[in-house]
């Protein structure tokens, strides 16, 4: 009976609308909103005025003045808050299965007046009595807004999705008047609420009767700078970016041409011209047809825009791997499928739900625009879109992560630090799988079967190989940019060694590698690995069989200085000077010994680079000689130069001068003093000794000496400002070899004439004498 009741007042409510519409629009009055003139007119006459609370001023001038950046946020808070009442709507229809009465579509409608110049967005859910809109939309009693102003005051974050009240003024952005039509089951009476942002509201019964059933309906009187707004494409747009994983369906109203038989449109032309047939010819019977074919008719139709899922709701196991690739290209605009991807609900204080994915491939400007790039996992409150670019969600070197994480509710600085450790724990959980199936590969041997599915699998990369290949830079980045999860990200760093044969190694097998006495992780830095092979001061640790780690890239070695150490083992570079090696006391007194004997040369030696870097040729080189000393490291080569502990090494001292904002002399300060070691058992080195002992001053020792010395730096990566010096040198010792005197001037060497040359010459005087001949015949 009640219902019944009910479809009655509803029918009549509408009839005598759209009775009082056709009346409207037959007289030639405007209508907008629904509202003609006459409606507007009484409900002037009965509206209740009301004033905003102080707070509720101050809401509005900050979000109309300051707050939002996009205007286009406008359409995302109203939606939320129809989604919000339709939300609650459901769980009442849940409790009570006659609530929703005859209005049982829950949806979200959006539409345009280009002539009225609004744009109106409709929902069946819950609707606002009177008192509703009073205290909803105009105090602080239920909006929060004196929270959200005490949280604006102090500088936290502001969460404003769904806060009916407090996102629902961004509509003032766009509109210079918003009118809220209202009705909800616990009030017989449909009310207008309406406000042009001035201090003051009206609450008025609506005069056109029960339009909604139930539901709101929220109209925004453009400002002319919103005008845009105006378009069917643009409300698509907006509303698919920001809601487009909202479960209530959302529609906007589209226009459409369909095809329509012309006969249609012509019934009633042809019943008032029955009387007036007449004979046609063939022109006019093929003018007929083509008239009857089929024509173009405007129609308007609600297109649903958010068909896609929010498939992170989802259980995992109900979730494809298509689906979830099919969700990865929808978020990422990326044609390749991702590498990986993690599903997970976090849970404790902070709760949200996740999916993040790694891409195949790095963009090509990732590196370029790093300092300005934002993280591209999207972020949504309650399956609305707050930001697609979030500058404080993911640190910058996790920038190249795509997905989506969803809360109810939002603390970022908490949840960014969660987000941070999930992405971390996912790549360990990548590395370790690979590295224990490396560890699997080793073990496998003897069996020819065996032997061939290593090899087969060795030319295949596993998922954190091709990842690491991609993105190392960006880790790297982060070893030397976040302090608080560098231990984290050392487990994923990977590096190539003396013994790996190419292939990048985790620390961890490093250590595991490790010989027994070893108490450091050694390291050398390069341009590539072929030249680090070749280096000088790798010589002693090829002859122990110690591991050292190659670092070819220019990011490796701040990344290590950065890291000082590793489960306790620090990190040395063999290419500075001190570094210690495990001795036997009998290599000890040995060492002593031959320190002594070549005591002389070390010291003239010093004297003699401290005069050539200071006073001599290489005074404007910047090159500063700490010592010469008897080497540990060399086995082959004459001598070696290494810088001091804390200086920069050889490629850092090239990275840096290539630098475009370059400090000269920050780089001269930072290059450290250089120390030359001698190997005391190299035959050059022997004779130096010798010739030092007998006569100081000898000046081809001293000759000798610079250039090692010059050689040196050149061989161990360091850069010779001026090298005239040094190729003078050098010309003077080939010289010498060649038995011909360096000092000898030089003379211009005669050249021979060709014989060719000496034949012209004599045909032209032959030619010549003939003529003078025949002159005197003549």
């Amino acid at each position: 009976m009640l219902v019944s009741t009910r479809i009655s007042v509803l029918l009549a409510g509408l009839a005598l609308h759209f009775a009082a519409f056709v009346t409207a629009q037959e007289g030639g009055e405007k209508v907008v909103d629904g509202f003609s003139e006459a409606d507007r007119s009484a409900m002037a006459d009965t509206a209740e005025k009301h004033e905003f609370q102080t707070e509720v001023n101050r809401l509005m001038d900050i979000i109309i003045n300051s707050l939002y950046t996009d205007k286009q946020v406008f359409l995302r808070e109203l939606v939320s808050n129809a989604a919000d009442a339709l939300e609650k709507a459901r769980f009442h229809s849940v409790q009570d299965d006659s609530f929703l009465g005859d209005t049982k579509d829950l949806e979200v409608k959006i539409e345009y007046d280009a002539d009225g110049k609004t744009i109106s967005i409709t929902d069946t859910g819950i609707g606002m009595s009177k008192a509703d809109l009073i205290n909803n939309l105009g105090t602080v009693a239920k909006s929060g807004t004196t929270n959200f102003l005490e949280a604006m005051a102090e500088g936290s974050d502001t969460n404003l999705i769904g806060q009916f009240g407090v996102g629902f003024y961004s509509a003032f952005l766009v509109a210079d008047k918003v009118t809220v039509t209202s009705k909800c089951n616990d009030d017989p009476t449909q009310h207008v609420w309406e406000s042009s942002a001035d201090a003051s509201f009206t609450v008025v019964p609506d005069p056109r009767g029960n339009t909604l059933g139930r539901g709101s309906r929220v109209t925004l009187h453009l400002k002319e700078d919103a005008h845009d707004y105006l378009s069917e494409d643009k409300l698509k747009d907006a509303a698919k970016k920001y809601s487009q994983f909202i479960q209530f369906p959302i529609y906007v109203k589209v226009k459409k041409e369909v095809d329509v038989e012309a006969e249609e449109d012509d019934d009633d032309d042809d019943k008032e011209d029955e009387d007036d047939v007449e004979t046609k010819d063939d022109e006019e019977k093929e003018e007929e047809e083509k008239e009857s074919k089929p024509t173009k008719k405007t129609v308007y139709e609600w297109e649903q825009v958010n068909t896609q899922k929010a498939i992170w709701l989802r259980a995992k196991e109900d979730i494809t791997e298509e689906e979830y690739t099919e969700f990865y290209k929808s978020i990422s605009k990326d044609y390749l499928d991702p590498l990986a991807y993690t599903h997970f609900n976090a849970e404790g204080e902070i709760e949200f739900k996740s999916i993040l994915y790694l891409p195949k491939k790095a963009p090509f400007d990732m590196m370029d625009n790093y300092w300005t790039k934002r993280s591209e996992v999207k972020l949504f409150v309650r399956r609305v879109l707050v930001a697609e670019k979030f500058e404080e969600l993911l640190p910058r070197y996790l920038n190249f992560v795509r997905g989506v994480v969803d809360s109810d509710d939002l603390p970022w600085n908490i949840t960014s630090k969660k987000l941070v450790r999930k992405v971390l724990e996912f790549m360990q959980e990548l590395a370790k799988e690979e590295e224990s199936g490396d560890d699997e590969d080793e073990e496998a041997e003897g069996e020819e079967e065996k032997k061939e599915e290593k090899k087969d699998k060795s030319d295949e990369d596993g998922t954190w190989t091709k990842f690491w290949k991609e993105f190392n830079k960006n880790l790297k980045m982060g070893c030397y940019e976040d302090d608080s999860n560098r231990s984290k990200l050392s487990k994923l760093l990977r590096f190539a060694t003396t013994k790996s044969e190419g292939k990048e190694i985790s620390l961890d097998k490093y250590l595991d590698r490790m010989q027994e006495s070893q108490e450091s992780i050694y390291y050398m830095s390069g341009d590539s690995m072929e030249v680090m092979l070749k280096a000088p001061a790798l010589q002693i640790f090829k002859k122990k069989d110690i591991e050292v780690l190659m670092l070819s890239d220019h990011l490796d070695e701040p990344c290590l200085q950065k890291l000082a150490d590793y489960e306790g083992k620090k990190f040395v570079s063999i290419q500075k000077a001190d570094v210690k090696l495990d001795e036997t006391e009998e290599e000890k007194k040995r060492f002593t010994k031959i320190k002594d004997m070549y005591k002389p040369l070390t010291d003239w030696w010093k004297d003699s680079l401290t005069e050539l870097t200071e006073k001599g040729a290489m005074k404007d080189a910047g090159v500063k000689i700490e010592k010469v000393e008897v080497s540990k490291r060399l086995t082959e080569s004459p001598v070696v130069v290494v810088t001091s502990q804390f200086g920069y090494s050889a490629q850092q001292e090239r990275v840096m001068k290539a630098q475009a904002f370059q400090n000269k002399d920050q780089i001269s300060m930072m290059s450290g003093r250089k120390t030359l070691e001698v190997n005391p058992n190299h035959p050059v080195v022997v004779d130096l000794l010798s010739k030092v002992k007998a006569n100081k001053d000898d000046a081809a020792a001293k000759d000798t000496a610079a250039v090692l010395f010059q050689t040196a730096l050149i061989e161990s990566g360091y850069e010779i400002a001026d090298p005239s010096a040094l190729v003078s040198r050098v010309y003077r010792l080939m010289s010498k070899e060649l038995g011909v005197d360096p000092d000898a001037p030089l003379k211009e060497v005669e050249v021979p004439e060709d014989e060719e040359e000496e034949e012209e010459e004599e045909e032209e005087e032959a030619e010549e004498e003939k003529e003078d001949g025949a002159k005197e015949e003549l």
